[in-house]
């Protein structure tokens, strides 16, 4: 079975060091998967990572996009790192690669004239209007853990690499890419990139969609999709379809800057796939979430 893994900011660390050590956990579901026989593809997020180095490149002006390749490159090493030692462990054969991914963009996408992707750390109100005045970024309040920088974040229209991912994939080798939702780049005589970040459950949902997985398995720190998070009426959803959950969206019972991304990149893989199925579960239940005996399964 093909399977696409979105790997959620709870698989990653926010320094160097601490992410190296992570990844040695994340690694031991995923080679759990991989151990079963399971062709697996790996996209991950980059929020903090990608906010950090354009913080620590500001004074050389580094670019947007290229800020994205640095992330891609760093976090594609740790976990490429960690999942092939944990495959030789376990005497497990099995080549494990990064592709540094471009991810075209329509660049008149809506998403550029209203900035919603969080990047870099938690602020505090104080230190995010300082930001706004003295560097012109735009700040919101994240899901009640403090303020971040927003920059754009248009959808995903095609992979410029999805190619070379696939007869990878074929080969059998583990494949890392579109990490942090890849780097946006728009179609005109050529690619070219452009300063924004798209995101990785998007950027996941094209890919399964590209690569024709058979699964779209977006891990994260709850196990499933719940209506009332967080308050005593809270209700775990166990297998949907996508009509109801369309309906939740309307009612606003997912976070934006939470939740409600993985249910609309769920959503849009089960549509454009037509009788496939999405799952969406923490990232130490992966193996039996994808033989839906946990999490939350979506389908059409």
């Amino acid at each position: 079975m093909k399977v696409v893994i979105a790997l959620g900011g709870n698989a990653l660390g926010k320094t160097a060091n601490e992410q190296l050590e992570l990844v040695k956990k994340t690694a031991i579901p995923i080679v759990d998967l991989i151990e079963e026989g399971n062709h697996v593809v790996i996209a991950h997020g980059n929020g903090p990572q990608v906010g950090m180095i354009n913080k620590e490149m500001s004074h050389v002006n580094m670019p947007f996009p290229e800020c994205g390749a640095m992330s891609q490159g760093y976090i594609g090493y740790h976990l490429q790192n960690a999942i092939k030692n944990e495959l030789l462990n376990r005497g497990i054969n099995k080549n494990v690669v990064t592709i540094i991914t471009q991810v075209e963009v329509d660049r008149f996408d809506s998403g550029f004239k209203n900035p919603t992707k969080p990047i870099g750390e938690f602020l505090t109100k104080t230190q995010a209007l300082e930001l706004e005045k003295t560097k012109g970024y735009t700040m919101i309040e994240d899901s009640g853990r403090g303020y971040r920088r927003v920059v754009p974040s248009p959808k995903p229209v095609d992979i410029v690499e999805k190619e070379v991912v696939n007869n990878l994939v074929d080969t059998g080798t583990v494949v890392i890419t579109v990490g942090g939702g890849g780097i946006p780049v728009y179609k005109d005589n050529g690619y070219h990139g452009i300063a924004a970040v798209i995101d990785k459950d998007f950027a996941s949902s094209k890919l399964a969609e590209l690569v024709d997985a058979d699964i779209l398995c977006i891990l994260t720190a709850v196990n499933n999709v719940a209506i009332n998070f967080g308050k005593p009426n809270q209700i775990d959803l166990r297998e949907v379809n996508i009509d109801y959950l369309n309906k939740l969206i309307k009612e606003g019972h997912f976070a934006k800057g939470s939740m409600l991304p993985k249910v609309e990149a769920a959503i849009r893989f089960v549509e454009a796939t037509n009788n496939k199925v999405a799952v969406i579960a923490s990232l130490e239940n992966a193996k039996e979430a994808l033989k839906f005996k946990t999490g939350t399964i979506i389908k059409k």
